[in-house]
């Protein structure tokens, strides 16, 4: 089984250097369910993978000036604060409350991912920082990724763009580097009271990190709008996993069996859409 851990672990890496965010919400099930570890070790261990994958991502992004450090560092500082309280008062709740609230941090992390993002205009040269809201919305973010252990990447890219007024390729690099801040930051809540299998979280982070360098080189390849919608219906239907172990075997089928059927719906509006303007085409023409 950690063979197979690791492989996936690729896997997840190279998810998250397609798409700059997303493959860590699939690291607690994989050690949860694949590794075999108690649900607040793979929290703590994916908040380490995590936080690792995410720094060596951001080096490349930083060597491109895609980094906005003044707004990175106020909300990573706040991030971290947060996080770091989250990971101490995941010791006051049990392991299946978590892995239900992770749950439902995957599915909304999933309709991020199908809605897509917004593109933000140019920044403004005296824009001005709103560090109050900065700080809360850090701290909020932070408190969420120390909970639960996913890096909260849907959730801080747009409070980038929108609060620090950064373009969307600054927004995602910068989100990055306080992803690493905050997952680094809630390990170390986690430290006082999970004990870590250092050798199986080796292994995990170093297998993310050689799949998120070969997701980034795979980028060019790949149509991203199209990865990143297929990526969020598999994040849903593992959501319905968790319910399915976690809640009760019911709400887990009733889950995948509605997401098979709005993914169906979806399909077909999509095929239907691409069509049209072919029919109408076809008829002016004729």
């Amino acid at each position: 089984m950690i063979a197979l851990t690791v492989a996936l672990a690729v896997l997840v890496g190279v998810a998250l250097g397609l798409l700059g965010g997303g493959g860590s919400i699939l690291t607690v099930p994989l050690l949860a369910y694949v590794a075999g570890m108690e649900a607040k070790q793979a929290i703590a261990t994916s908040l380490l993978v995590v936080g690792t994958t995410s720094a060596v991502a951001a080096i490349s992004h930083a060597r491109a000036g895609r980094v906005q450090w003044r707004t990175g560092l106020i909300f990573g500082t706040a991030g971290m604060a947060g996080a770091y309280g989250g990971g101490l008062l995941a010791q006051f709740i049990s392991g299946t409350v978590l892995l239900i609230g992770f749950a439902f941090m995957m599915i909304a992390t999933a309709v991020a991912m199908l809605r897509g993002r917004k593109e933000v205009g140019p920044v403004d040269s005296h824009h001005r920082i709103p560090v109050p809201k900065v700080i809360a919305e850090g701290l909020g973010v932070g408190l969420v990724t120390g909970l639960v252990g996913a890096g909260g990447g849907f959730l801080v890219v747009p409070a980038l763009a929108l609060l620090g007024g950064l373009p969307m390729p600054v927004a995602v690099g910068t989100s990055l580097v306080v992803i690493a801040m905050k997952s680094f930051a809630g390990f170390a809540g986690y430290l006082s009271s999970v004990s870590i299998d250092w050798g199986v979280a080796g292994m995990v982070t170093a297998a993310a990190v050689v799949g998120a360098v070969l997701g980034a080189r795979l980028t060019a390849r790949v149509n991203p709008d199209s990865l990143r919608k297929a990526f969020g219906w598999f994040v849903l239907v593992m959501s319905s996993v968790i319910l399915f172990e976690e809640v009760h075997p019911m709400v887990g089928i009733a889950m995948a069996v509605v997401t098979i059927l709005v993914a169906a719906v979806h399909y077909a509006r999509g095929r239907r859409s691409r069509g049209t303007p072919v029919g109408k085409l076809a008829s002016v023409e004729s």
